[in-house]
């Protein structure tokens, strides 16, 4: 088993394993904002927004996964798994149409980008048998794995020159070729699945919760592409770039973390909370000192003015990591709808953008900001209520017991 206590071969795989994904996620824009006009970086920005959000069907279901083989060891989940893929699909054949008409996006683009998050989505159910097994080494691989299929491709052709539809060509055939390499790597020769089914439900719950947690830190990212002119939520995007490596820097922290979560075990919960609230910390921190030079590496020496709304950008993701962390933990101890607050917290941002905030770059990033402590202050009650509560029922039961 793997500890978090310390950082063993295992865990330093999965670091990075993370790290390059983190980095592959970060490049893209990167790139883009360099080899791209300041109208196909707004668009490429909104698709990996829109395929991120509904790219969570894939982390709910190896969510769901992992935490069901944490607690009953290996059991059968391919019907859930395909059903989620079905369920992404149709969502995907549903909105983005709309999309296409309504934040004004190329056809072929979008529709390749969708492509690629069918791939992804499938991807989940076997990354989660790796991390609820605890088997962190080949979860390193199948990791790297994903992110070279979901980002590669798309890195690959944007450094070379070609165009956002082309790019996106290439990422969707990269994705598609990775599941095989998934596939093999999550086999198990000689293990004997038994047990109770993973349920659907359970995959709803985990994917509408980490759903939850995407919609609210990538909304204002859609809402400047609704309100902002182009070359402003082109900017804008470049902020949002910040605020996603604050997001998931320390997501590691939690993928380690959640086989223990669903046994139970609170001092992971605490260590976890530590470990996070801390790299979300240094990151604000060098965005507060070094805020140019965040804005230069995220966008090209264009976007240099706007270092001193880094710390902004930063201190929104750093918020969204420790509800990413919160939201997990809820999940793992079985909550059954530990997403709502989260989405009356994106009713309320998608309003006040919408009605009242002033449509400039820094007053939606500020509305941003807002709308993050909100989920992290709403998110942190409820865990610590579910955990006094928690301790009220086991005193409770050892003080019947005592008096039988």
């Amino acid at each position: 088993m793997a500890k978090l206590s310390g950082i063993g071969t295992a865990g330093l795989a999965v670091t990075v394993a993370g790290v390059l994904a983190n980095a592959l996620a970060y490049v893209v824009p990167v790139i883009g904002a360099r080899r791209l006009t300041a109208a196909d970086l707004s668009v490429l920005a909104t698709l990996l927004a829109m395929t991120a959000i509904v790219g969570v069907a894939s982390t709910g279901l190896q969510i769901a996964v992992a935490v069901h083989r944490a607690r009953v060891g290996p059991s059968p989940a391919g019907r859930s798994a395909l059903l989620t893929v079905l369920a992404a699909a149709g969502v995907l054949v549903a909105v983005l149409p709309v999309a296409v008409v309504v934040l004004r996006l190329p056809a072929m683009a979008t529709a390749l980008a969708a492509a690629s998050t069918v791939g992804v989505v499938a991807a989940g159910r076997w990354l989660g048998e790796m991390q609820g097994d605890e088997r962190f080494l080949p979860l390193a691989a199948g990791l790297a794995v994903v992110a070279g299929g979901r980002y590669g491709g798309v890195v690959l052709g944007l450094a070379a020159g070609a165009s956002l539809t082309t790019s996106l060509l290439i990422g969707a055939a990269t994705v598609l070729l990775a599941l095989p390499v998934l596939h093999l790597l999550a086999r198990r020769p000689g293990t004997r699945v038994s047990g109770d089914p993973l349920a659907v439900r359970a995959v709803f719950t985990a994917g509408a919760a980490t759903l939850a947690t995407l919609v609210v830190s990538y909304a204002d990212l859609l809402l400047s592409r609704r309100f902002l002119p182009p070359d402003v939520s082109g900017a804008y995007a470049v902020g949002t770039v910040l605020t996603k490596g604050a997001l998931w820097a320390p997501q590691v922290v939690t993928v380690l973390a959640l086989p223990r979560l669903a046994q139970g075990d609170r001092r992971t919960l605490r260590l976890g909370l530590l470990l996070v609230g801390a790299c979300g910390a240094f990151l604000v921190t060098a965005a507060a000192l070094a805020g140019g030079l965040a804005f230069r590496l995220a966008g090209g020496a264009a976007y240099d003015g706007l270092g001193r709304y880094a710390p902004i950008f930063a201190a929104t993701g750093a918020c969204y990591g420790l509800v990413f962390m919160l939201i997990n933990a809820q999940v793992a101890a079985g909550a059954r709808w530990p997403s709502a607050p989260l989405w009356v917290v994106t009713a309320l941002l998608v309003a006040a953008v919408w009605l009242i905030v002033p449509h400039t770059l820094v007053a939606v990033a500020w509305a941003a900001l807002g709308a993050a402590a909100a989920a992290l202050v709403v998110t942190s009650v409820l865990v610590t209520v579910r955990l006094r509560t928690s301790v009220t029922e086991r005193q409770s039961e050892g003080a019947i017991l005592s008096v039988e």
